[in-house]
């Protein structure tokens, strides 16, 4: 399995329609769906497709108006024939003039789909699937700062802080690997 790392886009033009494909970290997802929204007022549809892991994958797409099975579905399939997880792909239609009929949508979304992910292989964006592990850690307040800072520099997110009268939880989530570094220099 694959994720990416970074916000890639691509776009193509069939029939009159322009679409728009993004592929998105599943962390930045629902944000930047938000703002392709504001940003193409004048977009009539915002198909989308996503993947993520939690005790197994979680799979959800929108149609958003276009006929059923014509555009989230292919959209998804894309995303599970590459081996995506933990990511989003939307891609934002303008509408040309021209009907494409079912048969069309399904190639369209499927080639805009397509589009970004060769596009996130260009930049080097896809990378092989880390299990991510979720964890609790107790704090002092005297160095809450210094245990934000190092888990921020360690790429450990803090997914909650629970302040409590000596101390603070912090629930973090982050790869082995990052949740070994960070120990390290904590413990030095």
């Amino acid at each position: 399995m694959f994720e990416v790392s970074q916000i890639c886009h691509a776009e193509f033009e069939v029939k009159g329609s322009k679409f728009l494909g993004y592929l998105i970290p599943f962390l930045e997802f629902e944000e930047y769906l938000c703002s392709l929204k504001q940003a193409h007022p004048k977009a009539v549809h915002f198909v989308y497709a996503s993947r993520v892991m939690d005790l197994h994958i979680q799979e959800s797409f929108s149609d958003d108006g276009e006929p059923k099975g014509s555009s989230g579905v292919p959209t998804l399939n894309v995303l599970r024939g590459e081996k995506l997880i933990n990511v989003g792909l939307v891609s934002v239609r303008y509408f040309g003039g021209t009907l494409l009929g079912v048969g069309g949508l399904v190639r369209a979304y499927t080639q805009s789909a397509k589009n970004a992910i060769e596009q996130a292989k260009k930049l080097g964006a896809i990378q092989p699937y880390c299990e991510m592990l979720e964890w609790s850690f107790e704090v002092k307040y005297a160095v809450l700062q210094k245990a934000i800072y190092l888990a921020k520099k360690h790429n450990i997110s803090i997914k909650q802080k629970d302040f409590l009268v000596d101390f603070v939880v912090l629930q973090m989530c982050a790869t082995q690997k990052s949740k070994e570094e960070f120990e390290v220099v904590w413990n030095t």
